[in-house]
This record gives structure tokens, C-alpha cells and sequence, in this order.
């Protein structure tokens, strides 16, 4: 196995944490991100840098891959995972709350894999992998906006794929489902300052009592999720799309299960809406 250049967003805690430090116990150079340029505790090593990154600053992002880039002369793998949730109802959440959830998570993955691309296609080689989740590819009530931005991020990285594999780029969306990190905490996750009391005995409300019921007893193992992302990017063809956790599948298949349903049921009217002539 070649040691590679891992560029990992978000290294702080959770899935970008774990990341980092299976990458580095495999024996590679891992250049990962926090917001203030600190490596967080169970984080070191020769083989890590820590930059500051703060995902607002739009253009400090791709300032900060170029500065990531310079100190190997590549970047192998670049995992953009630094993100949070917002959750309340859609109609709660202010433009402020909005604009900023889909700068953190949709703009800013852009800047980097906008800033990283040069590099990579000059190379022939490389691996983008953009960290969603199954709440892209099966929404919600409760996290509608956190579910949009991350479908945003989805659908991006199933076009850039096709872009980009002409290059020698693989590009991967990674859907995780619920991990035991403290992804359901305040670092990672932010209510809507308005609060809208008739949509919390609705199905909005349950489904966030629901969710903030989980914390601390998710299924998913950060530990082994970032052991299935290695193992991916060590393959000979990685998968376009890679769910993580049993309940993410689960979640995953009903989605498309709902789809074809709707689709087979509505199949006349669609046929339709075409010219016949």
C-alpha cells in the first residue's frame, strides 16, 4: 500500500477524528483541519499537520487547501467532512440560519474540492470524498434544511464524478447513518432560534425527540466507518456512493422502494407529459 496525502476536513471530533487517526495508524501523511489550527486531544504524530480552517471564509478555504498542497507537493485523498446539523421545522429557520448551513455545508466542500482539482488533474490521480448523509437520500421531518444541504453536497459529487473521472479522479459520497459520536451535541448540531409550538406534537417535533433519544446509543462504530473509508480508497474501482451503518441501508432502501413505488403507480401520466408526435 502507497503512503498517501490525506487532506481531511474537520478533524476535531467524530468521523473526521477517527478518520484522521486511522489514516495515520496506516502509515500515512494525514493534513487535517480545525477551526483553530489545534490538534484535538488522541491527535498526533511526524506524519500530521494541523491547519486552521474556518468554513464561513469562502475564500480562506481554498487558501488553506493550497497551503495543505504545498507542504507534500499533493494531495492523495481529500475528505471533506466538517459540517454540522441544523434542526427545526423549515418554516422555523431564519435566512441567516439557512444561508449559513448551506455555506458550511455545501459552499465551503465546494471551495475545496474547487481548490483542490488543479492540483489533482495536473497529477492524473486522486480521491474526493464528500461526506453526507442518508438524511440526503431520505429526508426527514425535523432536519429539512440539514437534509437539503446535504443532498446539495450529494448531487454535486454525483456530477463531479462523471467530470471528473476523465482525470483519473475518483469521487465518493459517503452516507452515514447514525454514529456514536457527538454528532448530536451542541458542537455539532444547532436548534432554530424560533421555536413554532404548533409543530412540536407533530411529526417535525417527534421525529427531533426521536433523534435527540439516540445520542450516546447510535449503532454506527466511527471507528470502523473510517476503516471502510480506507479500505475504499485502497480499491481498484471505489464506489460513486458508499452507505455506512446498517440503518443508513435500511433507511436508504425504504427511500427507493417509496420512489419506484410512486413512480410504477404514476407511470401513464409521466409516459404523458411527452409529444406524440
Amino acid at each position: 500500500m502507497a503512503r498517501k496525502v490525506w487532506f481531511i476536513t474537520g478533524v476535531s471530533r467524530g468521523l473526521g477524528l477517527a478518520l484522521a487517526q486511522t489514516a495515520l495508524a496506516a502509515g500515512h501523511m494525514v493534513i487535517g483541519t480545525t477551526r483553530d489550527g489545534v490538534a484535538p486531544e488522541g491527535l498526533s504524530g511526524p506524519r500530521l499537520n494541523i491547519l486552521a480552517l474556518e468554513a464561513t471564509d469562502l475564500e480562506g478555504v481554498a487558501l488553506v487547501v493550497n497551503q495543505a498542497h504545498a507542504l507534500h507537493g499533493r494531495l492523495d485523498v481529500v475528505v471533506n467532512n466538517a459540517g454540522y446539523g441544523l434542526i427545526g421545522p423549515i418554516e422555523a429557520a431564519s435566512a441567516q440560519e439557512i444561508e449559513r448551513q448551506f455555506t458550511v455545508n455545501v459552499f465551503a466542500p465546494l471551495a475545496v474540492l474547487r481548490a483542490a482539482l488543479p492540483h489533482m488533474r495536473a497529477r492524473g490521480r486522486g480521491h474526493i470524498l464528500n461526506i453526507s448523509s442518508v438524511a440526503a437520500i431520505a429526508p426527514a421531518p425535523g432536519a429539512g434544511l440539514y437534509a437539503a444541504s446535504k443532498s446539495a453536497l450529494w448531487a454535486l459529487t454525483q456530477s463531479l464524478a462523471q467530470e471528473a473521472a476523465p482525470f483519473g479522479i475518483w469521487t465518493t459520497t459517503v452516507s452515514p447513518g447514525p454514529f456514536r459520536t457527538d454528532f448530536l451535541s451542541d458542537h455539532s448540531m444547532r436548534r432554530t432560534a424560533a421555536t413554532i409550538p404548533a409543530y412540536e406534537a407533530s411529526a417535525s417535533g417527534q421525529a427531533t425527540q426521536a433523534l435527540m433519544a439516540r445520542a450516546g446509543v447510535q449503532a454506527g462504530d466511527p471507528a470502523k466507518a473510517a476503516r471502510a473509508i480506507l479500505e475504499i480508497v485502497e480499491a481498484d474501482e471505489p464506489p460513486v456512493d458508499l452507505l455506512l451503518g446498517a440503518a443508513a441501508l435500511t433507511r436508504a432502501r425504504a427511500r427507493l422502494d417509496r420512489f419506484d413505488e410512486d413512480a410504477a403507480r404514476w407511470e401513464v401520466l409521466t409516459r404523458a407529459a411527452d409529444f406524440t408526435d
